[in-house]
């Protein structure tokens, strides 16, 4: 008894710390946030130390990351980055801007030309922008190129690969295992099944997967010319080893030498480079008066405006019911959607796209919602992020034009689901399952010995004609017949450039594009003022940003560690595909030829494998 007794005062001594840090926390934060004023600004230099990922919609911070205190990657709202950097160009307090990209993550292609065209307004604004890194790659590169000078680091290296890339695929360890993948999908091009069924990829799969890269690295290419026009960048993705041994084996002098950067310094000169900019103060890091990200958003940022174009974002995986930021919840979506329009002063409606899909149900739901704004007599205009994708484009369906930019991804129509099931893995161990049935459908669908016929039929019944409502809703939206609508469909995945060609998009243009076409849908004349729909966070959610800070994770700065995943990557990525074949009966959506980060959510819920099945849009 002693023991016990012991334990359970360690465990209430225990539980009485958790109480008090809690309690802490809170008050802290409570403090903070009420005492809290943005510094002034004063003259100098604009710093946008990008630690981590652009993002449409950045996801709220984990509850229980923010008590450990792990950090994560931090991720940027692409339209904050846009609207400080459009700022600063009239801004005579910002004598000049300086990009930090050593731990700059990435962020879609699309999203990076849209910031890379807002730092080449202030450069051409006669503005210095100052790049740095010690290992350039593709997303680095692509938005320092549009900087004024480039600098790297004398041990760094410009290391550009292009899309491409390899895939995990498990039908192998299936196999070993005794898990079998029952597959029921439509689309020859479907190839988000592949990696449960194969153990490569379909010559149909690979064909669309080069053909997308091809035409994303085309883009890529074209935005670093019109950026850095005399930078020889296609002889040196040609042809790195010539490019290296033409400079001494010295990857700095490669660059150098390839117009790819300008200066090679360590950070202590490029900083003192930007002290000759912004003005040298020796109080603050570095030498140089700096204007920090966060303050200067702070400074002038509207963050509430009342203009007569609203803007909801559709970012993340399209799920069911309510989400958080970073998921596109349904529901959530569509109440916002709708309670603009219950405001006069919304005149017309932007829809931002950047999803790769998710639940025909939620798409289903966002899209009449939307609808419910064009019965308003009100125009809406869809704008296409890095990625609109199956369900993202069933939701861009609802608009009355469609724009994006070359480098978006976006069709894959089509559809898929997988049911595991583990009668193989049953035998391996000698373990028998057995029992009674009432009708064909009792205790379908069978994970422990398969589904049966009658079920199987079922689900691709159901599987069908989700397919054949997603051609009937995109064939009238762009005024074609259904079996024309299939033949560019079948999951097939489009660059952006091929897909208005193919008549899916009606032009090319990034957000400002959309709210112009939308303003004149609207007959606003020049009025381009905006609304943004956005859910207003909790007060746990704004407590947690408190403590979520600008930490982030150490990202590799080394040249090639920069430009390899990192293991713990590939292992997520493993770990992921794994629980999405073993969580049972369901109806996933997965797009390989969409590079995105999925944000999974625990909205959906678990409401039965028939509601699962016709939730499901891929």
């Amino acid at each position: 008894m002693r023991f016990v007794r012991a334990i359970w005062k360690v465990l209430v001594g225990v539980k009485d710390a958790l109480v008090l840090i809690v309690m802490l926390m809170f008050f802290g934060g409570l403090y903070a946030a009420l005492s809290s004023r943005p510094a002034p600004i004063s003259d100098g230099v604009l710093v946008l130390d990008l630690k981590g990922t652009i993002t449409e919609q950045p996801s709220q911070a984990a509850f229980t990351d923010v008590l450990s205190g792990a950090g994560g990657i931090r991720e940027y709202r692409l339209r904050d980055l846009i609207a400080a950097l459009d700022n600063a160009r009239t801004d005579d307090r910002v004598k000049s801007v300086a990009l930090d990209l050593d731990a700059f993550a990435g962020g879609g292609q699309t999203a990076i030309g849209d910031l890379g065209e807002a730092v080449r307004r202030v450069r051409t604004s006669g503005k210095p922008v100052l790049a740095y890194a010690t290992a350039y790659t593709d997303d680095s590169y692509q938005l320092a190129s549009n900087a004024s000078e480039i600098w790297l680091n004398p041990m760094g290296a410009v290391a550009i690969a292009g899309p491409g890339g390899k895939n995990l695929y498990y039908k192998g360890l299936m196999d070993k295992l005794g898990i079998t993948a029952n597959v029921y999908r439509v689309g020859t091009y479907k190839a988000a099944v592949e990696p449960f069924t194969r153990s490569d990829m379909s010559p149909e799969a690979k064909a669309n997967a080069q053909a997308l890269a091809g035409a994303l690295l085309e883009t890529w290419r074209e935005h670093v010319a019109a950026a850095r026009p005399k930078a020889a960048v296609v002889d040196y993705m040609r042809d790195p080893v010539a490019a290296l041994d033409g400079s001494g084996g010295d990857l700095g002098n490669a660059a150098v030498a390839a117009r790819l950067v300008d200066k090679l310094g360590e950070r202590t000169a490029f900083e003192a480079r930007l002290a000759t900019l912004g003005g040298k103060d020796d109080e603050q890091k570095g030498g140089y008066r700096s204007i920090g990200l966060t303050n200067y958003l702070g400074d002038v940022l509207d963050n509430d405006p009342d203009g007569p174009i609203g803007i909801v974002t559709v970012a993340g995986e399209i799920v069911d019911g309510k989400a958080s930021a970073g998921n596109a919840g349904g529901e959530t979506i569509a109440r916002l959607i709708e309670k603009g329009l219950r405001d006069d002063g919304m005149k017309a409606l932007v829809v931002r796209v950047d999803s790769p899909g998710g639940s025909a149900i939620a798409s289903e739901r966002i899209r009449q919602a939307i609808l419910g704004a064009r019965a308003k007599k009100i125009p809406v205009v869809i704008s296409m992020g890095n990625v609109a994708a199956s369900g993202g484009y069933w939701v861009a369906t609802a608009g009355d034009k469609i724009y994006a930019e070359p480098s978006t991804i976006t069709g894959s129509i089509g559809v898929f689901g997988i049911l595991p099931s583990f009668q193989g893995s049953l035998a391996k161990l000698g373990i028998g399952a057995d029992g009674v049935k009432t009708t064909p459908l009792s205790g379908e669908p069978d994970l422990l010995a398969g589904p049966s016929p009658e079920a199987g039929r079922m689900i691709q019944a159901g599987v069908e004609s989700i397919y054949r409502q997603f051609l009937t809703i995109v064939a009238q939206s762009r005024r074609k017949t259904p079996a024309e609508i299939d033949a560019i469909a079948q999951g097939r995945v489009w660059d952006g450039g091929t897909a208005r060609q193919l008549g899916l998009v009606d032009g090319f243009g990034g957000l400002d594009e959309a709210i112009a076409a939308a303003a004149g849908l609207a007959k606003l004349g020049d009025e381009r003022g905006v609304r943004y729909l956005d859910r207003s966070p909790t007060f746990a959610e704004e407590f947690m940003a408190m403590f979520s800070g600008d930490d982030a994770e150490a990202a590799p700065t080394d040249a090639f560690a920069a430009l390899a995943p990192a293991p713990e990557a590939l292992l997520d990525v493993a770990l992921a595909d794994v629980r999405r074949i073993l969580a049972g009966p369901s109806i996933q959506v997965r797009c390989l030829d969409c590079p995105v980060e999925l944000r999974t959510s625990n909205a959906t819920g678990a409401k039965g494998w028939k509601a699962t099945l016709l939730g499901w849009l891929g």
